[in-house]
């Protein structure tokens, strides 16, 4: 009897063996993420679904905008309400139009506005020029980037910091960087956050095991393997939901500038999936992938983080330069910041999607009390190092609007 009693006890100190998740089609991948989206903007399931098909197709239209108003162009973003359209923001005065543009088999709704205080490129060289005297002259500062919403410069500045009225250090940081300044006030701490993509990485450093997540398997040449942040521990196993453990391999990091990715070979050689549910019960393939100039702010995106989960929100700022050196060095203004309110330290090297179009790889957040973020912001996947991509490993699906990629972006 006291056998069999503990023969029954070990087995239920095992853990079950997870299923194999279900693998999305492209179709079905953008269905689920428009329910998000119909939840979080108040809209019928079928409606959220037709907007994310318009932010997919809109991309050309939204090209071709910035090459035909380049010389006034202050930002580009989506709007949602009272529905979903472009919106074109220049410098001058002009009322307000509203146009259709044909663009992925779509008429995209789009809308000119005119009064912005200056140009993107104008906000970007400001910043790099200035970059030193505005940190020093913001206590606790977070960050700055480039705000399209009203052609101004952002700065991220900790509440608790702030000795003056906001309007008083916009004041004076517009006289130091010669464009218009807005300042916002965050309670959060901006830091890294602490590896099939989406899954779980440990690994020791300075005495401790940290967790990371898994981004996207990539390769280049006949070289498979990895993703996750660089600055996650050089040595990680790979912890699968059904509780396989595989020792990865560090190929190379990089992690200064505009970049935060680690490569670990020994990913094995199944389909290149990434987790997109925060119980790893659904997988979904890569069909293509965007680049940073393709990703609006507004534009509707998802993450799936090993501590924080999945969740999807509104893209912010496409133009946003971390604070300190967070980058091995400065960071370049190149970071895409994603609004809260979930996200955590165990996120790093996160994979970010809408559907099956991969978009980037989680740095980090400016994280609040009680595990919450103000926001999270990822590396666009235009800057993997050298000659790796992401592997597509999902069929052309023109019903589902994965837009087309630059020659040579993926791997078939």
């Amino acid at each position: 009897m006291r056998t069999i009693l503990l023969l029954i006890l070990a087995m239920l100190a095992v853990p079950a063996l997870a299923a194999d998740p279900h693998v999305q089609s492209p179709a079905e991948a953008l269905a689920f993420d428009a329910a998000s989206y119909a939840t979080a903007h108040q809209v019928s399931p079928d409606e959220g679904l037709r907007r994310l098909r318009l932010q997919l197709a809109s991309i050309g239209a939204a090209d071709r905008l910035r090459v035909q108003f380049a010389d006034r162009l202050a930002g580009l973003f989506v709007e949602h309400q009272p529905d979903w359209h472009l919106v074109v923001l220049l410098t001058g005065e002009m009322p307000s139009t509203r146009l259709l543009m044909p663009s992925g088999g779509m008429q995209v709704p789009v809308e000119l506005r005119g009064g912005a205080g200056a140009t993107r490129a104008a906000v970007l060289a400001a910043l790099d020029a200035h970059r030193s005297a505005l940190s020093t002259a913001v206590p606790g500062i977070r960050g700055m980037g480039a705000d399209p919403r009203n052609g101004t410069l952002l700065v991220f500045q900790r509440a608790a910091n702030a000795v003056e009225p906001v309007a008083a250090t916009e004041a004076r940081l517009t006289a130091i960087a010669g464009v218009p300044v807005r300042v916002r006030l965050i309670s959060g701490t901006i830091a890294n956050a602490s590896a099939n993509g989406g899954g779980r990485v440990v690994g020791p450093q300075g005495g401790h095991n940290y967790v990371c997540t898994t981004g996207f398997v990539v390769t280049a040449g006949n070289n498979r393997a990895i993703t996750t942040a660089a600055h996650c521990p050089d040595q990680l196993t790979y912890r699968g939901p059904d509780g396989e453990e595989r020792l990865l391999t560090m190929v190379g990091s990089w992690g200064a500038g505009a970049r935060d990715v680690q490569v670990m070979a020994g990913s094995g050689p199944g389909s290149a999936l990434f987790f997109a549910d925060t119980a790893k019960t659904i997988a979904r393939p890569v069909s293509g992938w965007l680049t940073r100039p393709m990703t609006r702010a507004g534009d509707w995106v998802c993450k799936r983080g090993e501590l924080s989960g999945a969740s999807c929100a509104e893209v912010e700022l496409t133009d946003f330069a971390p604070p300190g050196e967070l980058c091995g060095g400065l960071c370049s203004a190149s970071w895409v910041t994603v609004q809260g309110p979930v996200c955590s330290k165990g996120d790093s090297g996160a994979p970010v999607f809408i559907g099956t179009t991969a978009l980037g790889l989680l740095k980090g957040g400016a994280f609040v009390e009680n595990n919450g973020c103000a926001f999270y912001y990822y590396m666009s996947l235009d800057y993997l190092p050298g000659e790796w991509r992401v592997v597509r490993s999902a069929p052309d699906a023109p019903d589902a609007l994965t837009p087309a990629v630059a020659s040579g972006g993926t791997t078939p």
